[in-house]
């Protein structure tokens, strides 16, 4: 018999029908898109595959997903793994504005050893040469492939397999957008067949401290992008408006204008929890002496927005800077 697969859809280009073949730029403003049955049924054929069982979740564009989205997803894929018989994999369908972050935050906080596989395309699943079909049909082999069980949450398009906490997306129409910068991709889907290479050494799914219900505890947290000029006012605005952590995406190895670094020393005398990142997109971010001397954590090679969902279940957890620093040492 055929591994079951379940497939989740949250929405996004993948479900998304544009006016015509040709609207596959501004097709989001058509405001249409299918529900996962339907994404399922644009797979020419299915046969040999996998049994796939349709799930909808949400309709919406990832630009629009929220804290409160990411723990139902999450509640919903503790709830799939507990079902009997245990289906082989999860794959979810999800906009490509927000997938990386999507990723991340379900391989910290998801328990499990099954597969998960997020998965999205460049063009509509009506457009001119759509990769949604072939993307759909990758992820579905990835999920159902003994090999992929422990491999923490991964994200498949054109071809290729990431894992959740490297990749990003780095482009913003070109088919091959995802990109893992540091460290390349997990492996390759060429056909039926899938290959993996590598795994990464970092904490995730069952080896992870964090779990779902952290999600919803998770305070704000906001990131301030430097630039020539920056004065810190954004800084400023964010620790008045709450925020319990900052990260700073900085210069080149993680630097802030002097400007900005006033603002963070404020903001560290109030109790927020900073973490110095890098805006350049791929390389450690320095952990420097007088960073150190303030309780301003090295992000490592996490992105902004992926310092920001580590940073902010920390939180969730009550973590000391001492113990921040540690886990970002270690995820």
């Amino acid at each position: 018999m055929l591994p079951e697969v379940v497939f989740v859809g949250t929405g996004g280009t993948i479900a998304s029908i544009g006016k015509s073949p040709f609207d596959i730029l501004d097709y989001g403003h058509n405001d249409a898109r299918v529900p996962a049955h339907e994404v399922i049924a644009s797979v020419p054929s299915r046969d040999g595959l996998a049994r796939i069982r349709a799930i909808p979740f949400k309709s919406i564009d990832s630009a629009a997903v929220s804290l409160a989205d990411w723990s139902e997803l999450a509640t919903l894929c503790e709830e799939l793994v507990r079902a009997d018989p245990l289906p082989a994999g999860i794959v979810i369908g999800h906009g490509t504005a927000s997938l990386e972050e999507t990723a991340y935050c379900l391989s910290l906080t998801l328990r499990l050893t099954i597969p998960v596989v997020i998965v999205g395309s460049m063009r509509p699943l009506n457009g001119l040469s759509s990769d949604a079909a072939l993307n759909l049909v990758s992820a579905v082999r990835v999920a159902s492939n003994p090999r992929s069980i422990g491999r923490g949450v991964l994200v498949v398009l054109n071809d290729e397999i990431h894992s959740a906490r490297d990749v990003t997306k780095a482009s913003t129409f070109r088919l091959h957008a995802f990109q893992s910068p540091d460290f390349g991709i997990l492996g390759q889907v060429d056909g039926d067949e899938v290959h993996f290479y590598r795994q990464t050494e970092r904490r995730h799914t069952m080896a992870s401290e964090f779990a779902v219900a952290d999600i919803a505890r998770m305070p704000r947290v906001d990131i301030a992008y430097s630039y020539v000029g920056a004065d810190g006012a954004a800084i400023r605005a964010f620790i008045d408006a709450g925020a319990q952590g900052i990260v700073s995406a900085g210069f080149g190895p993680g630097t802030a204008t002097p400007a900005e670094f006033e603002a963070l020393k404020e903001a560290r005398s109030k109790g927020v929890v900073v973490v110095q990142s890098s805006r350049v997109g791929s390389g450690r971010t320095l952990d420097a002496a007088n960073h150190r001397s303030l309780g301003i954590v090295a992000a490592d090679n996490l992105s902004p927005p992926k310092a920001r969902i580590l940073l902010g279940l920390s939180l969730a957890r009550d973590k000391s800077v001492e113990e921040i620093s540690d886990i970002f040492k270690e995820y």
